[in-house]
């Protein structure tokens, strides 16, 4: 077994949940819902919650974590941005937290292998 220690620059990710995500022109374009973890080790993806009106017609896609800044506020809050725009979201392929949740030999596979398709900038 081996102990962590925090360093200064980790981030709890129940800190991240609920957490608007902004595009570079400082526009809201969605909120964190999950976080993908490869074998509980690594980050694979930020799943953000896109589109819709109120909770309704909302999607989610899944982000590379590096593709997103993560900055700490004076206040103690995170921001979140991503260089890209609404209609690109609009474009990405939806992510089926379901897929994840798969057990045994079908676990990760997306009923639709373009569900982690990299997103164009």
């Amino acid at each position: 077994m081996t102990l962590y220690t925090a360093n200064p620059a980790d981030v709890r990710a129940s800190k991240l949940m609920g957490t608007n995500v902004y595009n570079l022109k400082d526009e809201n374009i969605g909120e964190v819902s999950d976080l993908v973890i490869d074998n509980g080790k690594t980050i694979k993806a930020v799943v953000v919650s896109v589109g819709g009106f109120l909770g309704m017609g909302e999607r989610d896609v899944a982000i590379s974590p590096a593709s997103i800044v993560l900055s700490e506020q004076r206040d103690g809050s995170f921001r979140l941005v991503v260089n890209t725009n609404k209609d690109d979201l609009k474009k990405a392929a939806p992510f089926n937290l379901g897929d994840v949740d798969k057990p045994g030999p079908d676990a990760g596979k997306a009923a639709d292998a373009s569900s982690m398709k990299p997103m164009k900038n």
